[in-house]
């Protein structure tokens, strides 16, 4: 009976153990839908889940961020660089297998980033206390 449990409770804790699933809902090349008029946005994240943001005004590049996703000690992050002096780290909080919530309570904005998959539109939502700002995106079919 010893041997037994020294079997089954081993089993049952590496069972129960949280494993953290990547984004892949992400990859592709994305197109922001809800864009200003005269602006386009764009996301491109590829299988190792670094991506790419920009934003154009006819052919000049406006914004433009590198995203990755990270894993630091068991804990998936992600990573923005480009915008502030340093990366920005934002702690993954909620994740399904079409969403997550990554947070950095430290950042003056955002403080909380959402990306989920509603009707093969990735969405993502930037906000703090007091403001947000919400992107749709449809998926671009690029032709081989």
């Amino acid at each position: 009976m010893k041997k037994l449990l020294f079997i089954i409770i081993p089993f049952f804790i590496f069972s129960c153990t949280k494993e953290n699933k990547e984004p892949t809902f992400l990859i592709g090349d994305w197109k922001r839908t809800n864009e200003k008029e005269g602006s386009q946005t764009f996301e491109t994240w590829n299988t190792n889940l670094k991506g790419l943001g920009y934003t154009l005004k006819e052919k000049d590049t406006t914004f433009k961020e590198i995203l990755s996703i990270i894993t630091i000690k068991d804990t998936l992050f992600l990573k923005v660089e480009g915008v502030n002096e340093k990366p920005t780290l934002f702690k993954f909080t909620e994740q399904t297998n079409f969403s997550f919530v990554a947070e950095n309570k430290k950042n003056e904005f955002p403080k909380k980033i959402k990306y989920y998959l509603d009707n093969k539109q990735l969405k993502a939502i930037v906000s703090n206390d007091d403001f947000k700002i919400e992107f749709v995106f449809d998926k671009e079919m690029i032709n081989p």
